[in-house]
């Protein structure tokens, strides 16, 4: 029980079993184990091969109402005692609909031991001892436990203190995770704020700054994404609305009403709205339309005639439940960029690997409307007085060849995407050094001081500009951009 490798060894459940086994001297006996969700108030199976819960069934995770009766529920939650089934058969055929007694049923049991394991007056799960012979368990020897809960609870205390540890350590590498190349600074300053927090002192987690490194930047972005996206909003408004308008045509042939006609004229307006000029508010007043006036007047119709229920069930299966909106156009757009970021972004951390062999640097990247990529070099990077400018021109050389790679990665995908899209692609060169700062706030590095900001400023909007004197974008599909 006080054993500190039991969530990596698959045999802890046997010798658990073998132990009370010959604390009841009873051969047939088994264990089980359930942890407690006190925010869902369910209880879970615990992640280990060999460990069953006899309560919750093949379940992963079960109510408690679900799992126990209400005065088991009393006994082990409220007054946090044993709670013993001496004869699962009898119960059960007196109580039928008991959940407890159907689940040991169902499990061939037929006595049982649960006990609740309770720290800080809070349970933190069910402990389960049960035989498939009747009177094996009982309220008399139940008291055997008594001694043995003690370690029993440390130990689960132990582990879910683990487990919480293991979780915030998955959710910090794979949510914020710090970047390899500057992992060893961040560990020298957390090292230091906790030999402050042992020797008494209040501790502050210093602020992170690497000085004198050199930024690389590029971005393969979507060209007119925007208008790729509106196009599709608006083939999806006017499917919408044309479908409406041959439902209303069907409708008027059954029961001709002037309101139909006024329907149908909104209708009409909203169409010619939406071919002249797609505005910002245009799809909302249109769900907003089909929410308050069209669904609750086809619901109505669907009642009285199954050839109209036939015709707006079709309508209703087009609509996205969750948005109120079709949703047709607009997934052809999202699944197309959602492929062309995931390819371009898989090359590109398959290719950073190579190129950190070469010389360590930091490396991010972002998926937008398209992939983008930032690179910082320097010997404040490096614990290691080794930096030369050399390998600052090895990783522009770098930046470029992989930048011609998703060029032509893109162009051997094209042909595979829903939506036909074109990528520009771009490379900032930036001559000088900058400061590079982790804020604490954020958790996220950004560059240090009025001065840098600039360089920020310029990424941002470099690929929007024109070619002086002309009307043609500096950034264009086919080619790549070296500014």
């Amino acid at each position: 029980m006080i054993t500190h490798n039991d969530r990596k060894d698959d045999s802890i459940n046997n010798e658990l079993e073998d132990i009370f086994r010959s604390l009841f001297n009873l051969k047939d006996l088994k264990i089980g184990f359930s942890n407690y969700i006190e925010e869902e108030e369910s209880l879970e199976r615990i992640p280990l091969k060999n460990m069953d819960s006899y309560i919750i069934n093949d379940e992963e995770s079960m109510h408690f109402s679900n799992a126990l009766c209400s005065r088991s529920y009393a006994t082990l939650f409220k007054k946090h005692e044993f709670y013993c089934v001496s004869n699962v058969g009898k119960y059960h055929e007196l109580y039928p609909d008991n959940p407890l007694y159907k689940q040991l049923k169902g499990k061939g049991i037929q006595s049982a031991i649960i006990c609740a394991m309770v720290d800080n007056n809070k349970v933190l799960g069910l402990f389960e001892i049960v035989s498939p012979n009747i009177n094996d368990l009982n309220t008399i020897n139940a008291n055997k436990l008594k001694d043995i809960m003690p370690f029993l609870i440390d130990s689960v205390v132990r582990r879910k203190k683990e487990a919480d540890n293991e979780v915030e350590l998955i959710i910090q590498e794979e949510c914020t995770s710090i970047h390899n190349s500057v992992h060893w600074k961040f560990k020298l300053e957390a090292k230091r704020y906790l030999k402050n927090l042992i020797q008494g002192s209040t501790p502050m987690f210093q602020e992170i700054v690497f000085k004198d490194v050199y930024p690389l930047f590029g971005q393969m972005d979507i060209k007119e994404s925007s208008l790729a996206r509106n196009n599709a909003v608006k083939k999806d408004l006017t499917l919408q609305l044309n479908f409406i308008k041959n439902i209303l045509l069907g409708i008027k042939k059954i029961e001709s009403l002037p309101i139909y006609e006024h329907i149908e004229y909104r209708i009409n307006d909203f169409l010619v709205q939406i071919e002249q000029k797609l505005l910002v508010d245009s799809e909302r007043q249109v769900v907003i339309f089909i929410e308050k006036e069209i669904l609750p007047l086809f619901k109505h119709l669907s009642q009285k005639s199954e050839t109209l229920k036939e015709t707006i069930g079709d309508f209703c299966s087009l609509i996205d439940s969750k948005s109120g909106f079709t949703y047709k156009y607009r997934k052809l757009y999202d699944d197309t960029v959602t492929m062309i970021n995931k390819n371009m972004a898989a090359l590109l951390d398959k290719k950073q690997v190579e190129a950190q062999q070469m010389y360590p640097h930091y490396y991010e990247r972002f998926k937008t409307d398209g992939v983008e990529h930032n690179l910082y070099i320097g010997e404040s990077i490096t614990k290691d007085e080794s930096f030369n400018e050399i390998y600052l021109y090895n990783l522009r050389l770098w930046q470029l060849q992989v930048m011609c790679e998703m060029e032509n990665e893109f162009y051997q995908l094209k042909n595979e995407l829903p939506v036909s899209l074109a990528v520009a692609s771009m490379i900032l060169a930036f001559n000088n050094p900058l400061s590079l700062r982790f804020r604490m706030d954020e958790k996220r590095f950004d560059v240090d001081g009025t001065y840098n900001a600039r360089y920020e400023v310029i990424k941002k909007r470099v690929d929007k500009s024109y070619m002086k004197g002309t009307n043609e974008r500096v950034t264009q599909p086919g080619k790549i951009a070296i500014i």
